[in-house]
């Protein structure tokens, strides 16, 4: 079947099943992964094999550079104890633990199984992102998450990178090795860095039109490629050229740009993610189907072995972590250290969202076809992203149930506070306009700050004043964003909010489709 149509039957497919995720009321990856699953075991089912460079590019840029771009450098760092423990001292537990299991229970060389743990160890982005976004966590723990998964693949790559070296060339010296891997990461970062300040200026010349969006998309690949042909590591330079996009576009781009490329990539994300959780549940029939039936039962029980080691591991790394944490309350309280103390239901429920994806899957795929038990390898890797997507996937919502996680209420109380703020200013650039127009906008402003609602207003003579009305709000919201007094959460939900407003004193005769 041609890969057009057979794409097109998995978007139908997919339609179906987000339909059935919606009423079950489960995260649609986790049903996608499953559905995909058992779809290959079907006579008829499409035999799909993925190039594992290309899969990483096609699925998880965008999505790396989607979720980096609402997590700001400033998150990061503030949030920077849990990050470390759960970004690199937990992937690098986790790695022993599972090489433990590989070379205790699967018979596996010591490399190759290093080679496995680091394949399983981090949760991936693009399965953090689709899975957190169908709940209300709070949001201090899902900004944790997502860091999380977008740094700590760059330590399991590292790892990953030389014990492959050392299972494909054994005996030999891995000092020419440590060079590059050491320089993997900041290289990855100033490659991002230097694109992101490189592209927002190139970006200028295509504003207003539709190649901005694409040129978008030619950013992100762009710089997912030149990072991966230099031997550095293309998330963190995505992430890295994410983070200055965020930081630099606000001043270069129009409300209606900002809102016409927020919908596409927010379109695009999905459906590559769709399409990606099935795509993983169809690479199994390659893996099954190389190994018979004696092997393949021992190659599922050590699997197995694996998934249970993946989980147990991270459970009980984040509950000592809080147990630690809490022990030294009052020192952590002190400094601003990323450490407000998790609550023990906060910790159980972080312990249960390590859902993997395509990064393990992809990065499994991609060991030489020599490679020491490759068969066995790849069927822990699946087993594990499967596994992690439905066990935790599906327990995830009576979990928070359970645990009675508080709704957290944080996000709406400062964007309230920020919004008054905004309005004050509007009100204040509106003092010195005379006359009887002037009155009546401010008024119009005066009941808003008064509600603290959304605000939108038809077309009408007074428009001139509330642009500079809302002019002045954007300036205050633009200066308390670089001066820290809100989080980016807060700066991007009230800068939508004035995107919206501005272009509802827009021109409707005039068009963004300029090309």
């Amino acid at each position: 079947m041609p890969l057009f149509e057979v794409t097109l039957l998995l978007l139908a497919v997919a339609v179906v099943l987000m339909q059935a995720a919606r009423y079950l009321r489960v995260p649609y990856p986790a049903l996608l992964a499953l559905v995909g699953g058992c779809a290959t075991a079907l006579p008829f089912a499409p035999h799909l094999t993925i190039e594992p460079r290309l899969a990483l590019a096609l699925f998880v840029a965008p999505a790396v550079m989607d979720m980096a771009f609402e997590l700001p450098p400033r998150e990061l760092v503030r949030n920077w104890v849990p990050l470390v423990s759960l970004a690199v001292l937990l992937v690098l537990v986790t790695a022993a633990v599972v090489a433990w299991v590989g070379v205790r229970y699967g018979g596996l060389p010591v490399a190759a199984a290093i080679a496995l743990g680091a394949i399983v160890a981090p949760p991936d982005a693009a399965a953090a992102a689709a899975v957190l976004g169908e709940f209300d966590l709070p949001r201090r723990a899902v900004a944790v998450l997502q860091g999380e998964s977008l740094l700590n693949d760059a330590v399991a790559l590292l790892v990953f990178g030389v014990a492959v070296s050392a299972a494909m060339l054994p005996g030999a010296s891995l000092a020419p090795l440590l060079p590059p891997l050491l320089i993997a990461v900041p290289g990855g970062i100033l490659v991002g860095v230097i694109m992101g300040l490189l592209g927002t200026r190139l970006m200028q010349h295509v504003a207003g039109t539709l190649s901005a969006i694409i040129a978008q998309f030619l950013l992100t690949y762009g710089v997912w490629i030149l990072a991966a042909h230099l031997n550095f590591s293309p998330i963190l330079a995505v992430v890295a050229l994410a983070a200055v996009a965020a930081h630099e576009s606000p001043k270069r781009t129009s409300a209606r740009d900002r809102i016409n490329s927020n919908a596409v990539w927010s379109t695009v994300t999905f459906v590559l993610n769709v399409l990606a959780f099935l795509l993983m549940g169809l690479q199994a029939r390659a893996i099954v189907t190389g190994m018979r039936d004696e092997a393949l039962t021992r190659a599922l029980a050590f699997a197995g072995l694996v998934l249970a080691a993946v989980i147990v591991v991270r459970f009980v790394w984040v509950m000592a972590y809080g147990v630690a944490i809490r022990r030294f309350r009052r020192y952590f309280e002190k400094r601003t250290v990323g450490g407000a103390v998790p609550a023990v239901r906060v910790g159980i429920l972080v312990s249960w969202c390590g859902m993997r994806g395509l990064v393990t899957l992809a990065t499994a795929l991609a060991l030489p076809p020599e490679f020491p038990h490759r068969d066995e390898i790849l069927l822990s890797a699946f087993t594990v992203v499967l596994g992690t997507l439905v066990l935790q996937g599906f327990t995830i919502r009576p979990l928070i149930g359970w645990l009675r996680i508080a709704k957290d209420s944080s996000l709406d109380e400062e964007i309230a506070a920020t919004r008054n703020a905004m309005l004050t200013a509007a009100l204040e650039a509106l003092k010195a306009e005379p006359g009887a127009l002037a009155a009546q906008v401010r008024a119009e402003f005066e009941t808003a700050r008064s509600a603290n609602i959304d605000r939108s207003r038809p077309d009408t003579p007074q428009d001139e004043m509330r642009r500079t009305a809302l002019k002045a709000e954007r300036a205050l919201l633009m200066d308390w964003r670089q001066q820290g007094r809100i989080p980016d959460d807060v700066y991007h939900r009230l800068e939508d909010e004035l995107d919206r407003l501005e272009l509802d004193l827009a021109s409707t005769g005039a068009s963004w489709l300029a090309d």
